[in-house]
């Protein structure tokens, strides 16, 4: 991250906002650079004993700034649990956490506001085809391709596999199910910020509501790329 040339300690600058940009009212979103970051709590360090030094110190970051975005509500500070790989949110929450190589990010709301929330952050690099072709269908590819290549420059591909992170992980606290890439399309919008994604399954029955397609909104800044769903109660 560069420095502010104007503190003569040449500290670094605070991050510029990215995330929280493309997030409503009532979602509070905390984010950080890759830096080294100790557990808070002896709990959340059970959580990856066994896991190698890269993923720990995602892991701590990820959830120190779910602290920090949990403090902004008043939250006392307390272990956050995990089920499977999903945060365990304190009782009236309801959140998400993203993390990729220089950038971690947390977003919390309660739950009288939202229903369910999703993050994700990748750099803005192509996805290896391999990824593309297990990620996507010929369809999707198709409409790739379309999109246009300047001036934007942004790797579409890897906005769409952003785009299936960000429903998945607004889908599975509220269902506890699985959602392959395979059961979601999406169409994205190139110059509104915004992408639609359509269920390819049965669809979500949310408080007397059958939700078939969910909108999302995405933005990219410093070489990465950013996606979010935000469901409201």
């Amino acid at each position: 991250m560069p420095h502010d040339e104007s503190d003569p300690l040449g500290r670094e600058a605070p991050m510029t906002p990215t995330m929280a940009a493309i997030l409503p009212d009532g979602v509070v979103c905390a984010e950080s650079g890759d830096e080294t970051v100790l557990a808070r709590f002896a709990e959340e360090e059970m959580l990856v004993a066994d896991a190698v030094p890269s993923r720990r110190s995602e892991f701590f970051s990820g959830r120190e700034c779910a602290h920090r975005a949990l403090g902004e509500f008043g939250v006392p500070d307390a272990p956050i649990g995990r089920v499977g790989r999903r945060p365990v949110w304190p009782e009236g929450f309801v959140g998400s956490i993203t993390h990729c190589e220089g950038y971690r990010a947390a977003a919390v709301a309660r739950t009288t506001d939202i229903l369910t929330l999703g993050i994700d952050a990748e750099p803005d690099a192509p996805l290896p085809e391999d990824v593309l072709d297990l990620v996507s269908s010929p369809g999707e590819q198709d409409a790739l391709r379309r999109l246009p290549s300047a001036p934007s420059d942004v790797h579409w591909d890897r906005l769409l596999f952003s785009a299936k992170e960000s429903v998945y992980k607004a889908w599975s606290p509220i269902t506890d199910e699985w959602l392959g890439f395979e059961e979601v399309s999406v169409e994205i919008d190139p110059s509104s910020g915004v992408f639609l994604a359509r269920l390819l399954r049965e669809p979500w029955r949310l408080q007397g509501r059958i939700v078939s397609e969910i909108a999302g909104r995405w933005t990219r800044s410093n070489g990465l790329l950013f996606t979010a769903v935000v469901i409201p109660r």
